[in-house]
């Protein structure tokens, strides 16, 4: 992987959020690549419930200061930044007040979703693409994790899809069990649609749960990765049936060949 740029974009990472199969896999697979020699930008949001101070986070005031229109609303974009230590590993973080100053991630404290992750949604995907612009940073892979981020493959494809910079980059989406009971906001079909998508590669959205969201992700990116061993039963078949590659599930111990063999020899050459 040396010299190969490639963009990690993830719902949480570890040490930030706890351990989980995503954050895990969000760390370990960078650290990975940086390791082979590979430049890597980490890219996930500024939950509430993070410690600034104890993470050392800090704005970016020349990477700050955008604002991303959310059904007709400007939002305003907030980059920070920090290191994870020993592995000389940046991470960037998309903030807004509106969408992540709660002291919570996605649910609040009885488990129920937050009624507007479908806008945190809309906001992270076009946050990360519009920072990277900014960077002026070509990716070669951009590797999505956790159905928060599900919605970056779609706008990259269709909203994005004239801009030069990713003209290039391959898509991978990694397609986990970390799922929600029930749906996102019901009209987050028409809140894509603001943004001028194509509304058949947006009528999944009409029942904006787990299962559509991350078909949404499968079916705008360029490669699939199982990173769960079991998954539900409906994204099982839905990969069984797919023409464009599908990386089997490899736990965290074993990892690190199989993925740099399918970045390598399978994602950059589809």
């Amino acid at each position: 992987m040396k010299d190969k740029r490639i963009l990690y974009v993830s719902s949480e990472v570890v040490p930030y959020l706890p351990e989980t199969e995503i954050s895990s896999m969000s760390f370990e697979a960078p650290r990975m690549v940086n390791k082979q020699g590979g430049q890597i930008r980490i890219f996930m949001p500024r939950f509430g419930n993070i410690n600034e101070r104890r993470h050392q986070l800090h704005e970016v005031i020349r990477l700050s200061g955008i604002n991303l229109v959310i059904n007709d609303l400007d939002m305003p974009l907030i980059i920070k930044v920090a290191s994870i230590p020993k592995e000389r590993i940046q991470v960037y973080f998309i903030d807004n007040e509106d969408y992540f100053k709660r002291k919570a991630t996605l649910t609040d404290e009885d488990g129920k979703l937050f009624s507007d992750n479908d806008e945190r949604a809309i906001f992270f995907a076009k946050g990360v693409i519009e920072t990277v612009k900014k960077l002026n940073w070509a990716p070669d892979i951009i590797h999505v994790n956790g159905w928060l981020a599900s919605l970056l493959p779609l706008y990259l494809k269709e909203f994005y899809k004239t801009e030069p910079l990713f003209t290039e980059s391959k898509i991978v989406t990694s397609v986990y069990n970390q799922s929600f009971e029930g749906t996102l906001d019901k009209d987050m079909i028409s809140k894509v649609n603001f943004d001028g998508l194509d509304a058949e590669t947006t009528k999944l959205l009409n029942q904006p749960d787990y299962i559509n969201l991350m078909k949404i992700a499968i079916d705008n990116s360029d490669a699939i990765i199982r990173g769960s061993e079991e998954l539900p039963k409906e994204l099982d078949t839905y990969l069984n049936d797919l023409t464009k590659p599908v990386l089997d599930y490899y736990s965290i111990e074993e990892f690190a060949d199989p993925y740099t063999e399918f970045y390598n020899n399978t994602v950059l050459k589809s």
